[in-house]
């Protein structure tokens, strides 16, 4: 009988890439929530498309990265900015105001298993037994948690209503990336959407919010630096880079990982409580989103 073949060095490379970006984007919860500390949410994410989309178009044309994107591409990348980021975050910082960002990445991060519903009537895919079962495990440990966290008390039902909103916001964004948005020019195409996100934002930032309110912080720079930088730039750069090399269905199988992680950053980073409900409920989560989003086997 020969030997299993070694694991690969590319393999390993995958790995490590994935486990970073599970790590940058589920730590962004527990970051967003310590800026609006600091500053009104909508002036935050204004300032922060606004930054992040000059930010990439600025490294796109110093490293000659080719412009080409069309106009129909270029108005395809500014409304999915609007729905994907403007629409989704704003709505999902709002909440943060009073919501736990362990719990608000728990809700998020089940986008996966709500997009395989609406990818059946939209997109034609097919609901498998073992998506199903995916699907009503997720939804299950989401509402155990949710009303574990009423009963105590520690985050409040408005704030949850806004993370179930900015969901079904960013599941629609999802699937209109995936029916609309060109195969080409990504990065460029990513810089387009922050900057529309960061457009559309303004007018509600500058109405419903003050600049007066924006307190200079070092937690706040290093917040804001972090979620343009790291969070914007390097974890959009890295989940294209993972595309690339294993393609949108395997990549995505590793989101399991979000829902846990984004509650241990939520203790690390802001000593949120951890309850034994939390960890009850984080499991069937997890394990939806794994059996919805695992690639078929041929």
């Amino acid at each position: 009988m020969s030997a299993a073949p070694p694991l690969t060095t590319s393999r390993v490379r995958l790995g490590l890439m994935v486990l970073a970006f599970c790590l940058l984007w589920s730590s962004a919860f527990a970051v967003g929530k310590m800026a609006i500390a600091d500053c009104p949410p909508l002036v935050f994410l204004t300032v922060r498309f606004l930054a992040a989309g000059v930010l990439m178009l600025g490294i796109a044309v110093l490293s000659g990265v080719p412009w080409t994107l069309s106009k129909r591409d270029v108005a395809v990348f500014a409304a999915l900015g609007v729905a994907n980021q403007a629409l989704y975050l704003s709505i999902g910082f709002i909440g943060l105001k009073t919501v736990s960002a362990g719990l608000a990445a728990l809700i998020i991060s089940a986008n996966p298993i709500v997009a395989a519903v609406f990818a059946v009537f939209l997109l034609g895919e097919r609901m498998s037994a073992r998506k199903v079962l995916g699907l009503l495990l997720g939804l299950a440990g989401v509402a155990f948690v949710v009303r574990s966290r009423l009963i105590l008390g520690t985050d409040q039902f408005g704030g949850i209503v806004l993370c179930l909103i900015a969901l079904l916001s960013f599941v629609v964004g999802t699937i209109l990336f995936k029916l609309f948005a060109p195969k080409q020019g990504l990065w460029i195409g990513n810089g387009v959407q922050s900057l529309a996100a960061g457009i559309a934002t303004l007018p509600f930032a500058a109405g419903f919010e003050s600049i007066s309110d924006v307190v200079p912080t070092t937690r706040l720079i290093l917040a804001f630096a972090y979620s343009v930088v790291i969070v914007s730039v390097f974890a959009y750069l890295l989940w294209f880079r993972i595309l690339q090399v294993s393609g949108a269905t395997a990549a995505s199988s590793y989101h399991f990982l979000i829902p846990p992680l984004g509650m241990l950053f939520g203790w690390l980073l802001l000593g949120e409580h951890l309850e034994p409900a939390d960890l009850v409920g984080i499991l069937p989560v997890a394990l939806g989103i794994y059996l919805v989003t695992r690639p078929t086997r041929g």
